[in-house]
C-alpha cells in the first residue's frame, strides 16, 4: 500500500496521489487548490458517492498516499464506509472532512484509526496544516476533542494486552493519546494544559509559533 510512502519531510511531495471523497463540488475544488500548495503536480482521485468511492478504491487503492473522506455522501450509512475503508486499506492514511463538530463522532473515528478529523468550518490553512502533519506521520486531533480528552472524557481504544488503569487513579486519557500523538504534540498539549500561550510554548520548545499552532 502506497500509504507507506508518507513523507518524513513534507517538502518532498512529488508524485503524491490523493483521494477526495465528498459530494460537494465546491469542497472538492477548494481542497484541490490547497493540495496544490503541497505539490502543484499532485494527482487527485474524486468520488462523490459511496459507489464512486468503492470504484475509486478498487482502481487506485495501491497507489494512493492519502484519503480525505466526508461522512455524509449518497449511499453512506453513518461512518460505516470509513470503517470499511480502514479495514480494506489499513495502511492508507485517512483524514475525515465533515460538517459535523460532534465530539462523540470524532472520538469514534479516531478510535477507528483515522489520522485526522477536520470540521469544514475550519479554515483552508488549518486543513493544509493538518494534512502536512498527517503526511509527516502525526495525527491531527481537533481542539474540541483534545479539550475533551484533557478533561478525562476520552480514553482511546488500546490494545487488548494493555493493562487496565489503576482503580481510583487519574484518567488514562494522556496515556491513551500517546498511541495517537507524537512526543512533540504531547509536549505542546502539556504546556497548553498549564495555560501557557503559543508564543511562550514556542520559546520553551525551541520551535516557531506557527509550528505550535499546527501541533
Amino acid at each position: 500500500m502506497q500509504g507507506a510512502r508518507r513523507m518524513a519531510d513534507t517538502e518532498d511531495a512529488s508524485g503524491m496521489k490523493v483521494l477526495i471523497a465528498d459530494d460537494h463540488r465546491l469542497i472538492i475544488e477548494g481542497v484541490k487548490l490547497k493540495l496544490a500548495e503541497l505539490d502543484p503536480a499532485v494527482e487527485t482521485v474524486v468520488a462523490m458517492s459511496l459507489a464512486e468511492l468503492e470504484q475509486a478504491l478498487a482502481a487506485h487503492a495501491d497507489t494512493l498516499d492519502l484519503a480525505l473522506v466526508d461522512i455524509a455522501m449518497p449511499g453512506t450509512q453513518g461512518h460505516r464506509h470509513v470503517a470499511q475503508l480502514r479495514q480494506s486499506a489499513p495502511a492508507l492514511p485517512v483524514i475525515v472532512l465533515s460538517g459535523s463538530e460532534d465530539v462523540e463522532l470524532m472520538r469514534a473515528l479516531i478510535d477507528l484509526g483515522v489520522l485526522g478529523f477536520i470540521p469544514k468550518a475550519y479554515s483552508p490553512d488549518v486543513m493544509l496544516s493538518a494534512i502536512r502533519l498527517v503526511l509527516a506521520g502525526g495525527v491531527y486531533i481537533p481542539p474540541l476533542l483534545l479539550a475533551s480528552a484533557q478533561a478525562g472524557g476520552w480514553q482511546p481504544a488500546t490494545p487488548a494486552s494493555a493493562p487496565p488503569p489503576a482503580a481510583g487513579g487519574p484518567p488514562a486519557s494522556l496515556d491513551g493519546l500517546r498511541s495517537l500523538l507524537t512526543e512533540r504534540q504531547i509536549d505542546v498539549m502539556r504546556l497548553l494544559s498549564q495555560g501557557k500561550p503559543n508564543k511562550l510554548i514556542a520559546r520553551e520548545l525551541g520551535i516557531s509559533e506557527g509550528t505550535v499552532k499546527i501541533h
